[in-house]
């Protein structure tokens, strides 16, 4: 079967049939994308992990096609109605939608006024009618007047009852009626009366009309959360009458003598059956077309955000600020381990800044903290601008932390398994300190839609959007490389291969035996087995274990191999670690063979130039405006120095350094066309912005980056 389905997804994605066969014989295998594309290379042909994903997303669906053309041939074969040549049609198609026409037919409720009909036994007459060649319609139409129909009209009126269902079953009408909705339908919006107030901040929509094909995906959405909400109206129209003359023309046969009945079918089966199905479906191609974009847009986001650079393992002071209810201040070691916690009141209305300022210089000096962690919510800049005017922390790095979820992580199960003895203040603190020491570890402990990326996205299909962020995470979690002694059982759960269950057995394994001194210790754990290793030791490391390689990601695999490399021209890691030049001078065609392929020998080069090193650079420090404290501060042309927090289709959100974050259109990045704002900012990305309009009463900003 898979060679079927090697053959269909190569031609529908442009691939060669032969490494999509690969592909997908590991995949059946039980091995992870991740996996596939960093250790597999030779058979994927160098296959993007983007590729990768997609075909792993395009084969789950055609094995769930085929589930359904199972069902489909059954059902249909129960009536006693399967002929060979609709089989063959069925069973060769892989077009979802084409299988559900042919089905239609078949699948018919016994409450439509064709089903009724058919009890009354009028079939035979929409027979004769629909063979468009009788003239003496109503005198034949008069041998079905009985108990149950009453009248010739009657009779005739269900005859085309009946006509206008197999109109509306037929594909070919189907698919022009469905193609011309896909070209031409235009959305029309109009506000619920009496809504106006309510709807204001969707006033643009009022009496909007857009054709669908190129509605932006914000746009769309927007309209459909405000038809949720009740304020907005909206309807899927195209011209009637070009339809309309169309499917008569493929319906009606010329010279026919009961065209005016047949008319009266046509028009009846389009407005009454054809128009709410096709309208049903074409609303769903193009609000999944705008699920996928808005879905794209937080993937592209939340993987910045996991793979931002950490300060690292570095002895933190987090601070959670706050005004009337104080700073939450928590001291945590270079591993995350919590070390003390206290209060602060250095801000209106307690101004206790004698006593917050002596706390912090005790905390520093006692635990020999190295850097500090504020929120950037409530209090954030004051907080931040305050800790400056410390002269003994003239030299202390000081970072504004983006907050968005911290409160969602504190007040989650998993925050109440790592600290059951401690509020929410207190573990929302130690959130942000860990976020800074790093990001990744911390992140994944949040629903992905509560972090503050992305656009709509309660709006769009929850299902694709927890397997999509998902695979973002795992992927973000695989690329860096895990350290396998302090990771939390959270973030191991995303190591290819492993999962919750064989995280918490290592977690507990570690807690037990003390920490990993070696892969192949991964052995011993409960549960874990030989194809769960393959899968997840590439992406664990051991800092400070009996082997060195085991903290790159050089497969175990491929162990054999480098230290081959490095034996054959004598070269030591030390060697390597002062002077990486020396591996250039290894001719690695020597090596290639029937197993391992020049990308495998690459990548073990690459890791060997470089073990242990975090691809992800390393956090810098911010600082803002100290002019801007609030809205009120800003006017128009000011320049001012911000930090991307978020990108949308449409632009980016910056954050200046006060509660409300400034708006980049995507008209006003460039001194020329731009498609996407990714091409222009990238999240966290340092930016200089010029303020161009300001609306305190809606809290908004317009930002300009042209010119600056």
């Amino acid at each position: 079967m898979i060679d079927k389905y090697a053959s269909v997804l190569s031609k529908l994605l442009g691939l060669n049939s032969r490494l999509v066969y690969n592909v997908l014989k590991l995949i059946e295998e039980g091995s992870s994308i991740p996996f596939i594309a960093r250790y597999r290379k030779e058979s994927t042909g160098n296959m993007d992990e983007t590729v990768l994903f997609e075909l792993e997303e395009q084969f789950g669906k055609l094995k769930e096609l085929e589930k359904r053309k199972e069902f489909i041939l059954k059902s249909i074969e129960d009536q006693g109605k399967l002929t060979p040549a609709l089989k063959k049609q069925i069973e060769e198609s892989y077009d979802a939608v084409l299988v559900e026409d042919l089905y239609l037919p078949f699948k018919r409720s016994n409450k439509t006024k064709a089903a009724v009909a058919r009890e009354k036994g009028l079939e035979p007459l929409a027979k004769y009618i629909f063979d468009q060649i009788h003239s003496d319609i109503l005198r034949y139409a008069g041998s079905f007047v009985n108990e149950k129909v009453e009248t010739v009209e009657e009779a005739v009126q269900g005859a085309l009852d009946i006509i206008a269902e197999w109109i509306s079953e037929q594909t070919e009408v189907r698919n022009f009626v469905r193609k011309l909705y896909e070209r031409e339908a235009v959305l029309n919006a109009v506000v619920v009366k009496g809504k106006e107030v309510a709807a204001q901040k969707y006033k643009d929509y009022f009496n909007y009309d857009e054709k669908l094909s190129k509605m932006p995906s914000h746009r769309l959405l927007a309209v459909f959360r405000a038809e949720n909400e009740k304020l907005l109206k909206i309807k899927v129209v195209v011209d009637d009458t070009l339809v309309l003359s169309k499917i008569k023309s493929m319906i009606i046969r010329r010279n026919s003598p009961v065209e005016a009945m047949i008319e009266r079918a046509v028009e009846d089966s389009y407005k009454r059956l054809i128009v709410p199905s096709i309208d049903n479906e074409t609303r769903g191609i193009y609000k999944e077309k705008a699920d996928l974009a808005a879905i794209d847009v937080f993937e592209k986001n939340l993987r910045q955000l996991l793979l931002a650079a950490p300060v690292g393992q570095r002895k933190t002071l987090a601070i959670d600020p706050g005004f009337r209810t104080g700073c939450k201040v928590v001291c945590l070691a270079d591993n995350g381990d919590l070390l003390d916690e206290d209060v602060i009141y250095p801000h209106p209305p307690s101004n206790k800044l004698d006593d917050a300022e002596f706390l912090v210089r005790e905390l520093i000096s006692g635990y020999g903290i190295e850097v500090i962690a504020v929120g950037n919510g409530t209090a954030g800049k004051e907080t931040f601008q305050w800790l400056k005017t410390i002269p003994d922390l003239k030299n202390m790095p000081v970072y504004l932390v983006n907050e968005d979820g911290a409160s969602i992580y504190s007040a989650s199960k998993t925050a109440k398994d790592e600290f059951p003895d401690k509020d929410v203040t207190v573990r929302g603190a130690i959130s942000i300190g860990r976020r800074l020491m790093d990001p990744l570890a911390e992140l994944v402990k949040i629903d992905p839609k509560a972090i503050g990326v992305g656009q709509y996205q309660y709006d769009v299909n929850q299902t694709l959007l927890k397997e999509k962020l998902d695979k973002t995470v795992m992927s973000a979690v695989n690329s860096v490389g895990i350290n396998l002694n302090t990771a939390s059982e959270h973030l191991l759960s995303y190591v290819s291969g492993l999962g919750p269950g064989l995280a918490k057995n290592i977690v507990k394994f570690r807690s037990e035996k003390g920490r990993f001194t070696d892969k192949k210790q991964l052995m011993k754990v409960s549960r874990l087995g030989e194809k769960a290793f393959e899968q997840a030791a590439g992406f664990l490391r051991i800092k400070g274990g009996s082997y060195f390689l085991d903290d790159t990601g050089i497969h175990p695999e491929s162990y054999p191999l480098a230290e081959k490399l490095l034996n054959d021209h004598r070269l030591t890691i030390e060697e390597i670690r002062s002077d990486p030049q020396k591996l250039k001078n290894i001719q690695l065609g020597r090596y290639v063979n029937e197993k391992t392929g020049m990308p495998t020998l690459k990548d073990i080069i690459k890791e060997l130039e470089k073990p242990g090193l975090d691809p992800r650079g390393e956090q810098k420090e911010v600082h803002f405006d100290e002019r801007v404290n609030s809205i009120e501060d800003l006017y128009e042309g000011m320049v001012l120095k911000g930090i991307v927090n978020n990108i949308t289709n449409f632009g980016a959100f910056i954050n200046i350094g006060i509660k409300e974050k400034g708006m980049v259109h995507i008209s006003e990045m460039a001194n020329k066309f731009v498609k996407d704002p990714n091409t222009i900012v990238s999240l966290n990305q340092e930016v200089l912005v010029k303020v161009i309009h300001v609306d305190p009463e809606r809290s908004r900003v317009q930002l300009s980056m042209k010119d600056v």
